[in-house]
């Protein structure tokens, strides 16, 4: 099926590893020239170019910490000066340590706001004045289902990923207007670094965590990347503009929840 994505222009987050890479990587299978950003450079290089060559589009590594409050500027204008377009937005990141809650102190928070909260209003901030020059676009934001069912130990990224679950919500009803649709993924168990992170942060052996997980999912399996990835190529494509406002899990059944 041809989303319709080739031609278009499309920032990813986090890019080079994880999530990120996944996202990167289907877009540009779809057509789409990418700018892909990340802190780590060698990675990020790396990453740029495998996907160039597999897929035949542009894509521009960006070196940046999300975190700084001037990098969101930088990384439109890599966009803009290399392709005079924007037309897709996906913010993506790591996540803020885990730990409980009384063992994080005030210089914790703030970097755990920056990340996940700031980083988005910032880049959507610089991003939205071509966003609405394209005439239509779109902004995907990837969270976590901590953000919408809780987990004891993830209060950095519980507490910040909910704010920008609201922020994402209110931004997608004052900006429908220009066609631009806003969406928030919560992934479920995925296999990537972080995952491994979770496995490794309790007393049982990593495997044995792994196991007790697959057992609270109902499709028996953790997720990957490509499962995230399939469902930003739809939502940030003409043939899922009519979706926005949504905030979605994909997490193999794991929400209990009926909402």
């Amino acid at each position: 099926m041809d989303l319709g994505l080739k031609g278009k222009v499309a920032i990813v987050g986090g890019g080079s590893m994880g999530i990120g890479f996944g996202i990167a990587n289907r877009l540009a299978n779809e057509g789409a020239d990418l700018v892909i950003f990340a802190r780590r450079i060698a990675k990020l290089e790396k990453a740029a170019q495998d996907i160039s060559t597999q897929y035949g589009v542009r894509v521009i590594p960006v070196a940046a910490d999300i975190r700084d409050k001037d990098e969101s500027t930088r990384i439109v204008q890599a966009a803009i000066d290399a392709y005079g377009r924007l037309d897709i937005l996906v913010n993506n990141d790591g996540a803020p340590p885990l730990g409980a809650i009384d063992t994080f102190d005030d210089v914790a928070w703030q970097k755990a706001i920056e990340q996940n909260l700031f980083s988005v209003i910032r880049m959507v901030r610089s991003a939205l004045p071509h966003l609405k020059a394209s005439g239509s676009g779109s902004i995907l934001n990837i969270s976590a289902i901590s953000a919408i069912q809780p987990i004891a130990g993830f209060a950095l990224s519980v507490a910040t990923w909910a704010g920008l679950i609201g922020y994402a919500k209110t931004l997608s009803m004052e900006i429908a207007q220009y066609g631009i649709n806003v969406n928030t993924i919560c992934p479920g168990y995925i296999d990537t670094d972080r995952l491994q992170k979770v496995f490794a942060a309790g007393t049982e052996s990593p495997e044995t965590v792994r196991a007790k997980l697959i057992t609270e999912i109902p499709l028996g399996r953790i997720g990957s990347t490509a499962d995230i990835a399939n469902l930003v190529a739809l939502l940030v494509s003409p043939a899922g503009s009519y979706i926005t406002g949504c905030t979605i899990p994909v997490d193999g059944g794991l929400l209990r929840a009926l909402r």
